[in-house]
């Protein structure tokens, strides 16, 4: 068998007792393999939920349902509509998060079954949210039933959530746990996607607007107008030339935008447009700010020939409970060193579990540790099950054995985590 970290012989009393407690990585992995059906069962359960963004409510109250079945201590729906599955009452707080909403399953001919039903065989499960990231929801609350079933509780409360909106504005879930419910955690687990990678990083994100004014008139003599269309053409080819030319960082890669809609105004399609507007979606690498970004785009020389408004989306769609949150769209970059203490925890229980090197690296997509990290400076590290690669694309899917090695990780993390920071 291969133990987790001991400690040393001397010192420190009900904390020794504590540290003693051996991480039996064979017994995790063991445990976890017996609940493959059970995870890919309940993964299927909550596929078969459409739960996009604001109306999540069926597929919360199913993983109430898993939570409490498995011996969770407490679970609780928030008022946004999240819902905190509590493990343990420890000094330690650790979290690890899931956001358990959707995206739309786009052109359904593109599907070569249905979505919400799916399918599965032997090593795989397809359906919207297999990969993102529902997937990552059913290894959690599995962890949660191997550390009561093998006595792997400590010094530490464990808080699993179930995050709500997360594709629709990212981290604004977050946002309300930390500043109306009050939990800061001590680093939080994010189970996005990684490929059983351990990801400490990503690149931040903006919506930005910009919009043109002009002056109607009969399409028959232009002329007469100023066709706000025409003004806005220049600005998309220079915000594509700028796109070229962002700052690029060793670790999370060059910075980027692109024009993602366009939307005018006009009397009629017989008539000269009185307004454009674009949304430019900008990604934002290490070392770029949100103020730089928006006068990057103020700066450009068309920018400021049209007399162009460019400004910051705002976010204010009701959860499916009907509360209002209102944010701006602006998701900060974060990344975590690697000599964090999560980090290590991270990639020393990969080493016990695996028995080899876990690969180190970053999301190319947002999470919701925009927030988390980003806002709050609340450490993250992610692990997940599933691929990046699945995530919004027609017949995703997942892969069992990732829900098994995922639930052991997530499982045998706490403890070990706990005993790195009371060794120092």
């Amino acid at each position: 068998m291969i133990y987790g970290f001991t400690c040393p012989v001397s010192g420190w009393g009900a904390q020794l007792q504590e540290c003693e407690k051996m991480v039996d990585y064979a017994e995790i992995l063991k445990k976890a393999q017996s609940y493959r059906e059970e995870m890919s069962k309940f993964l299927r359960d909550m596929i078969r939920i459409p739960s996009e963004s604001c109306q999540e409510k069926e597929v919360v109250l199913r993983i109430k349902e898993e939570m409490e079945k498995v011996g969770f201590d407490k679970v609780v729906i928030d008022p946004m509509g999240n819902i905190l599955g509590y493990i343990g009452h420890g000094k330690h707080v650790i979290a690890m998060d899931a956001h358990i909403d959707t995206v739309g399953i786009g052109d359904p001919r593109l599907w070569t079954m249905d979505p919400y039903e799916g399918k599965e065989d032997e090593n795989t499960i397809w359906g919207r949210g297999g990969s993102d990231q529902e997937g990552g929801m059913a290894s959690m609350v599995y962890a949660g039933k191997i550390i009561k079933d093998l006595g792997l509780e400590g010094d530490y409360t464990l808080i699993v959530t179930g995050t709500v909106q997360e594709e629709d504005c990212d981290g604004l879930c977050w946002q309300y746990i930390i500043d109306e419910l009050g939990i800061k955690p001590e680093f939080v687990l994010i189970t996005e996607p990684t490929s059983l990678r351990i990801y400490r990083g990503q690149r931040g994100r903006m919506e930005i607007r910009v919009e043109t004014r002009g002056v109607g008139c009969h399409g028959s003599a232009p002329e007469r107008g100023d066709n706000a269309i025409y003004k806005m053409a220049p600005i998309i080819m220079e915000i594509r030339a700028l796109h070229e030319n962002l700052h690029h960082d060793a670790f999370l890669g060059k910075g980027s935008m692109t024009v993602s809609e366009i939307f005018f105004t006009s009397p009629s399609r017989c008539a000269v447009a009185d307004s454009c507007a674009i949304s430019v979606d900008r990604r934002l690498t290490d070392g770029e700010t949100w103020q730089g970004a928006l006068e990057q785009i103020r700066r450009l020389p068309s920018v400021k020939a049209a007399g162009a408004e460019v400004s910051l989306y705002k976010y204010e769609r009701p959860s499916y409970t009907g509360l209002v949150y209102p944010t701006e769209c602006y998701f900060p970059t974060w990344v975590i060193p690697s000599d964090h203490a999560a980090c290590k925890t991270l990639v020393e229980t990969y080493k016990g579990l695996f028995n080899g090197e876990p690969e180190v690296d970053k999301w190319t997509f947002s999470t919701n540790g925009v927030s988390i990290m980003g806002r709050y400076g609340i450490p993250c590290i992610g692990f997940g099950p599933g691929a990046e690669e699945q995530a919004h694309f027609p017949n995703e899917c997942t892969w069992k054995d990732h829900l098994v090695k995922a639930a052991a990780m997530y499982a045998a993390v706490p403890l070990n985590y706990c005993k790195r920071i009371d060794a120092k």
